[in-house]
């Protein structure tokens, strides 16, 4: 059992951090501070930090990654949310999970932007923490099939499920070969459906941003946002949405209400 610092912040940190203190000393979680969320605004803990409280795990939070006192050699960045200063990547050996197959997808969105794309494969790449963006050598790489009604759930919980081998699988580093294609962060207009688009496109759009984001598009003259969907042939068959101010709901249930 290896003694290890985390850095993590988002859900898919969040499930990285448990499975790896399964399997290792989690010394801390260097987390991002808590945020103000959802509708009413409420300051709310992020989710790796929800994991740390219920695993016993020491949690700081500091505003600034320099802030913090981080006495550990090895630390595994997944999903933080925050760039790493110069003189703390020279003091410890960082590791950073990034789900995709490195340099394909480097950035922001990996998992969505590769759905989007269409992509029937991408993995998980463990790789040593540089100052550019996702550019590090690679130490451990698997990779593994998207399915075609996959979504991004489903690809960050199989990327969750790999890190922990593929990081002590991490001994030595190769520098990433290849051309590099980036993974923009998800912007408003990506949420928006455009129903003119292939029903290929439309689908692998609502996939790659559910179930934490969501797409919006008109439906029966209505407003909503669209969580799942599948394609018969060349036809688009919506399964679930979300009308405005309302929760989410069965794509049927909803038609039958309008009518009633």
């Amino acid at each position: 059992m290896t003694r290890m610092g985390v850095a993590a912040t988002a859900q898919f940190g969040a499930d990285v951090l448990e499975r790896l203190a399964e399997r290792h000393d989690i010394a801390f979680l260097l987390t991002r501070p808590d945020r103000p969320a959802g509708r009413g605004r409420r300051t709310t803990a992020p989710p790796a930090k929800v994991v740390a409280e219920r695993l016993g795990i020491p949690v700081l939070q500091p505003d600034r990654p320099a802030e913090a006192d981080l006495e550990i050699e090895t630390i595994v960045l997944v999903a933080y949310g925050a760039l790493i200063p110069r003189a703390l990547l020279e003091r410890h050996e960082w590791l950073n999970v990034h789900p995709s197959l490195l340099p394909r997808w480097r950035g922001a969105a990996p998992v969505e932007r590769a759905i989007m794309a269409g992509d029937e494969e991408t993995g998980v790449s463990v790789i040593r923490l540089v100052e550019e963006l996702d550019a590090g050598p690679i130490g451990a790489q698997e990779a593994f099939p998207i399915g075609p009604d996959d979504d991004a759930g489903a690809v960050y919980a199989s990327a969750a499920e790999l890190a922990p081998e593929l990081i002590e699988k991490a001994t030595s580093f190769e520098p990433q070969r290849g051309e590099p294609t980036y993974a923009e962060k998800i912007g408003p207009a990506d949420r928006e459906l455009d129903w003119s688009r292939p029903a290929k496109e439309l689908h692998d759009r609502i996939r790659a941003l559910s179930p934490h984001i969501g797409v919006r598009g008109e439906v029966e003259g209505r407003s909503v946002i669209v969580w799942r969907s599948r394609l018969d042939g060349d036809r688009l068959e919506l399964l679930e949405v979300q009308p405005e101010g309302g929760k989410r709901m069965p794509y049927d249930a909803w038609r039958r209400g309008l009518r009633s």
